[in-house]
């Protein structure tokens, strides 16, 4: 048996090292993938969402892992994309995984949405079709581009404090690049979840078929171990063959052409906050979208 741990690297700033924003941990056919920017409620920056990708593709290419499991250390499971932390790096150079030109140096809209085109729609595609099952184990807040990193996965297993929200359309946005809310939720509810932009309780969640089970916070790594394991007693061939199928279900019912036609009204809306606020997000950071969705809690 493998028990292999990425432990925390160093901070973001010490001289020739790069952080590390994942750990990983492989026990009993089970790959544990956990995002590791607690301090910062694991918003995803692009060297995060990077290593991601890096750990998924062990997962995959190891002969030994039949489940993999998405998780965040700390309170939260994520906060969504980083809006400005001290580690935002949009503008540092990075590995770019699919077969779009580098975003550098690019001018007007052309900058964002090839970054995006990559990092944000492509990466949740590709990850969509990893062949493994895969388990979101989802605590606390899953907003935004944490809603991305969950949908990606087979099954939603959160704890009964958790909730979820896209508050984007704060931003002038139509809803996070991977726009899957309708296939997710039914349209009435998915329409509430942006328009309001409220937070949707875990137990909402699963009454909507969100998400498959709930647990206590304290129990929710063990319940999902257990599930995991299940699973991992199938065989690996059908199980690749079973995602097949319900990834094409969904395409048949137009997802791909669907996320197709939001990506490019993100985008519409991208260039607009430029021309209006010269702000890619409408004027918005971490810190005043986080304090409007406190204030809209009535936590703040």
């Amino acid at each position: 048996m493998e028990n292999s741990v990425a432990t925390a690297a160093p901070e973001a700033g010490e001289a020739g090292e790069t952080p590390t924003y994942i750990t990983y941990e492989q026990r009993d056919g089970v790959a544990w993938i956990k995002l590791n920017r607690p301090d910062y409620a694991n918003s995803q920056n692009y060297r995060l969402l990077g290593q991601l990708d890096d750990a998924f593709r062990r997962a995959v290419d190891d002969e030994a892992v039949k489940v993999i499991v998405l998780g965040g250390h700390g309170k939260h499971f994520s906060a969504g994309h980083d809006l400005g932390t001290p580690d935002y790096d949009r503008l540092l150079p990075r590995e770019r995984k699919l077969l779009w030109y580098d975003h550098i140096g690019l001018e007007g809209a052309e900058a964002q949405y090839t970054l995006e085109q990559d990092v944000y729609l492509g990466f949740c595609r590709r990850w969509q079709e990893i062949p493994k099952p895969m388990i979101a184990m989802v605590q606390g807040a899953c907003v935004a581009g944490g809603l991305m990193l969950a949908w990606v996965c087979d099954l939603i297993v959160a704890s009964d404090d958790a909730f979820f929200q896209d508050p984007v359309v704060r931003m002038g946005f139509p809803g996070v690049e991977y726009f899957a809310h309708a296939f997710e939720l039914p349209p009435r509810i998915a329409r509430e979840l942006l328009l309001l932009g409220e937070r949707m309780p875990a137990t909402r969640a699963h009454h909507f078929g969100m998400v498959n089970r709930l647990f206590p916070r304290a129990d929710l790594e063990a319940e999902v171990e257990k599930i995991a394991l299940e699973m991992a007693q199938r065989p690996r061939f059908g199980m690749a063959l079973c995602k097949q199928a319900i990834n094409h279900v969904e395409e048949a019912r137009g997802k791909r052409s669907t996320m197709d036609a939001v990506f490019h009204m993100h985008h519409l809306a991208h260039a607009h906050n430029q021309l209006v606020t010269g702000s890619l997000a409408g004027g918005f950071d971490g810190k005043t979208m986080a304090g409007a969705n406190k204030r809209q809690a009535g936590e703040g």
